[in-house]
């Protein structure tokens, strides 16, 4: 038994140098490379292994069972192992299941997708490659919007000398004093153009290269009367007329992009709204056995967004298992200590 125990003890500890060997590799290859190497049949076989040494060793030393830590630390090992297990592409690929392990999806402002485009198995390139497969509920992008470091606003200078600001936000307003009215933000633009369709001038988002951030803002007089003013951040005062307020678009031409956030409704196939969620960077939705992640976005008017599409298989499992491991170190390492000083001194009290 002693020598089956330390033949057990020796390779575990092999498995673990092995581990952490491939772990600092895995570092340097990048993440697609890392992926696909981690899911590979030579790696499946290892976690295999390890799994099966970690379950031999709670049954060859039982002390890893009477001891709490120890318990929860292998057990959580073994659940993280599990559970990688079962969202593993190779496990997805011989349960010969429907659902969607990973793909992505592009959704248009105001508009609803149920398709998520998914790379085939075994290519590498673009075209044929890929196919589009149906989740079983529909994603609508309500709406998506970029946050910045630093703030544009929106400034009104009467012919008074008062000056006022508001920040660059559809339907933020602002009282323009007295006779002038009201100005309110109606549209925004990151690359202003315009053409004349029916003999009007028509202000539209140009998706091609550029930029020449705009905004239109509805002026209202006391008297109702409404009219339309374009204000530019490169061109300050162009639309400047005598006799009213000065409107000023301030905005730094190179703005860091502080988050990008995508508003979503989840629908399903009766059309009713079952999920409702804003998500952003590491702030992803859930839903119907599936995250998704904010991945990209159209960076030249803001119109869509795409969105990463992962399976929660096995998710619970893993994220379980990394519970009891860091709780397992936690007791085993601090808590027990404390419990036991605290227990001897209330015996000693007692005493």
């Amino acid at each position: 038994m002693n020598k089956l125990r330390r033949e057990i003890m020796w390779a575990a500890l092999t498995l673990i140098i092995i581990l952490t060997v491939l772990s600092v590799y895995g570092a340097f290859i990048g993440a697609d490379r890392a992926q696909a190497y981690f899911n590979s049949i030579p790696l499946a076989f290892f976690w295999g292994i390890l799994a099966l040494a970690l379950i031999a060793g709670l049954a060859a030393f039982r002390r890893l069972i009477r001891v709490p830590g120890l318990l929860l630390m292998h057990a959580g090992c073994i659940l993280i192992l599990g559970g990688g297990a079962l969202g593993s592409k190779m496990v997805h690929e011989l349960s010969g299941s429907d659902k969607i392990r990973e793909g992505q999806m592009q959704i248009h402002e105001g508009q609803t997708q149920n398709q998520v485009y998914v790379r085939k198995d075994g290519q590498s390139g673009d075209g044929e490659d890929h196919e589009f497969k149906t989740l079983p509920f529909s994603i609508k992008l309500y709406d998506f919007r970029i946050e910045y470091y630093e703030p544009a606003y929106l400034q009104v200078e009467t012919g008074e000398g008062r000056s006022k600001t508001v920040s660059a936000e559809i339907g933020n307003e602002i009282d323009l004093d007295g006779e002038l009215g009201t100005a309110r933000i109606v549209r925004m633009f990151e690359n202003f153009k315009m053409s004349i369709e029916g003999g009007k001038s028509v202000a539209y988002e140009d998706p091609n290269p550029g930029l020449n951030p705009a905004l239109e803002v509805l002026i209202t007089k006391p008297d109702g009367q409404m009219s339309a003013q374009y204000v530019f951040a490169f061109m300050p005062g162009f639309s400047h007329t005598e006799g009213s307020a000065k409107l000023t678009y301030s905005r730094p031409a190179n703005r860091a992009i502080s988050d990008y956030i995508s508003e979503l409704e989840v629908t399903n196939k009766e059309g009713k709204v079952v999920a409702a969620k804003d998500i952003e960077v590491n702030h992803p939705l859930r839903y119907g056995g599936y995250h998704f992640y904010q991945s990209s976005y159209d960076a030249k008017a803001g119109q869509y967004t795409i969105l990463s599409v992962h399976s929660d298989a096995g998710l619970g499992i893993v994220y379980t298992g990394y519970w009891m491991l860091c709780l397992g170190v936690i007791w085993h390492l601090w808590l027990r200590h404390i419990v036991k000083k605290i227990g001897g001194k209330k015996q000693a009290n007692g005493n």
